[in-house]
């Protein structure tokens, strides 16, 4: 029997085959994909580049602890220091101490601050006026002092100690994570170190939920010293000779860097004065951005000026400036306070 041989298959036959057998639609698909695949990829790529470092930051950034708070610039000292003094009074007739103390300077008690009925008070006022209060004559010229001034003052807090024993806490027993120190605690009263001016420091009394830093910078207004007369407690001028570098001053109305302390004492807590009953208080203060700028009150002095403004209390006993109070500008060739 004759054998039968089977012709090979060329490239060209076996390239149909295979057409053949794959369905059109699976071709078009796949020419479509190729098509679309390439532009895809390059735009992925230039995408890629930009947006996953941008999503990369954004949960690095949230999971981050919050950055902390710039530091506020601290104010230039005063070129000056508040400096407590009188003023001048002519006596008009009919005038007596009493009178002239309560029409001129706002001190509603000066009649039971100074009485007759001790002696030592009313010879410690004839001192301070520079006349026999019991013999004044029309024409007499009294010097009149401001009663329990207080201070504006502004500096940089150089130390902090608390002025109540710190309370002793027992160790728990379950170890607790340290937080870091936001401040220290003067809730219960600190005595702070100011600087004020670059050679003098003043010891600053305050009793704040404000957590305070050295460093910082502190504005207060404060009771300013007294000077001390033997057998008169309540003796209500400051000794204009007195240093105030080193002097320990009562705050209040209290503010540190940029926060005012809503909670602090309040200028009319501080003992003795006669501000509720004055309806006011006098302060001392220095012109400028350290210092009395701070309160913002509508004075117009060059800056490094020492004034003497009366404040009128409110009904909730704080302290604000109205137009029309009392200003006086301190005259550095008299040594007195003039009418500004």
């Amino acid at each position: 029997m004759a054998r039968r041989f089977r012709s090979r298959s060329t490239p060209a036959e076996n390239l149909r085959i295979v057409l053949r057998a794959i369905p059109w639609r699976f071709l078009l698909a796949l020419a479509f994909l190729i098509l679309t695949a390439i532009p895809a990829y390059s735009l992925g790529v230039r995408l890629g580049a930009h947006v996953v470092p941008n999503v990369t930051n954004f949960f690095v950034n949230l999971g981050a602890p919050p950055p902390s708070a710039t530091p506020t610039p601290l104010p230039p000292f005063t070129t000056a220091l508040p400096q407590p003094g009188s003023l001048l009074y002519t006596v008009q007739q009919g005038d007596n101490c009493d009178e002239i103390l309560v029409f001129q300077m706002h001190m509603a008690d000066a009649g039971q601050i100074f009485s007759d009925i001790k002696p030592n008070t009313v010879k410690a006022l004839g001192k301070a006026v520079g006349v026999n209060c019991h013999k004044l004559q029309p024409g007499m010229v009294l010097a009149l002092s401001p009663q329990y001034p207080l201070v504006a003052l502004g500096g940089v807090i150089l130390k902090v100690e608390a002025t109540s024993p710190q309370q002793v806490l027992p160790t728990p027993l379950v170890p607790v994570p340290q937080q870091p120190m936001l401040g220290i605690d003067c809730s219960d009263g600190c005595r702070l170190t100011v600087r004020i001016a670059p050679e003098v420091e003043v010891q600053l009394l305050v009793q704040t939920t404000i957590p305070v830093h050295v460093g910082s910078w502190v504005w207060a207004q404060a009771m300013y010293a007294r000077q001390s007369v033997p057998g008169f407690s309540n003796y209500p001028y400051a000794d204009p000779s007195a240093s105030l570098n080193g002097m320990v001053l009562h705050a209040c109305d209290l503010h540190i860097d940029n926060t005012h302390d809503n909670n602090s004492l309040s200028c009319d807590q501080l003992q003795p004065n006669t501000i509720d009953d004055d309806g006011g208080a006098w302060l001392l203060g220095v012109t400028g951005p350290g210092a009395l700028d701070h309160w913002r009150y509508p004075l117009h002095f060059h800056p490094g000026t020492r004034v003497l403004i009366w404040l009128t209390a409110d009904n909730n006993g704080n302290l604000k400036f109205q137009r029309g109070n009392p200003v006086y500008r301190y005259d550095e060739n008299t040594g007195l306070y003039v009418r500004a």
